[in-house]
């Protein structure tokens, strides 16, 4: 009995101000998602620092400044809102088929250097929620496009991307346009295969 299609792709973006999520380390300052098919079905928040580690030069890339983050959200709630958020996407479920209990449908993360995002989004979530509903892994759209293309990773860069794959609008690291960008990006590369 084959298992139907079941998997909703949630494209994820995340600005950070350093390289690893942490009490001890970094923090996520902005986290935004999109469902892929239908990117107004959104998702925004600026969450406060965790640390007082940042590396200036990081968190330059979001726009924003150290002071501007000490006023967002604090994370447990911001992060409880994004679990509520997905949870309530399409009415998730587990039900019996062919034996096996499955989850419907599947929440997909997906995400333009998917790692990068991952391990801070399932790293908040776990200290915050004390669950991830994006489950364990993430889609990368780069490794993606290197498989669809035939190309080295090397050229698997927004830089070096054909214009044809590239958002009109370019990444404007404001985490909400950059996960509808990359959802856009995600279903053209689709689309090569």
């Amino acid at each position: 009995m084959k298992l139907p299609v079941n998997e909703v792709y949630i494209s994820v973006d995340i600005e950070a101000d350093g390289p690893i999520p942490g009490e001890n380390d970094y923090s996520m300052v902005s986290i935004g998602a999109c469902v892929v098919d239908d990117p107004e079905k959104a998702f925004y928040e600026e969450l406060r620092p965790i640390s007082p580690q940042w590396k200036p030069e990081a968190l330059a890339v979001s726009g924003f400044t150290r002071e501007q983050t000490l006023g967002f959200a604090h994370p447990h709630p911001a992060m409880q809102r994004f679990a509520d958020w997905l949870d309530q996407l399409y009415g998730q479920c587990t039900i019996l088929y062919g034996g096996k209990w499955v989850i419907f449908p599947r929440l997909v993360m997906v995400g333009f250097n998917a790692a990068f995002d991952w391990m801070f989004v399932n790293w908040y979530f776990h200290h915050f929620v004390g669950r991830n509903p994006l489950g364990i892994s993430a889609l990368d759209i780069k490794a993606l496009y290197m498989g669809a293309a035939k190309c080295n990773w090397g050229e698997t860069s927004m830089a070096l991307l054909p214009d044809a794959l590239k958002p009109a609008t370019g990444l404007t690291h404001n985490a909400l346009d950059d996960a509808r960008d990359q959802a856009s990006i995600f279903q053209r590369v689709r689309e090569l295969g």
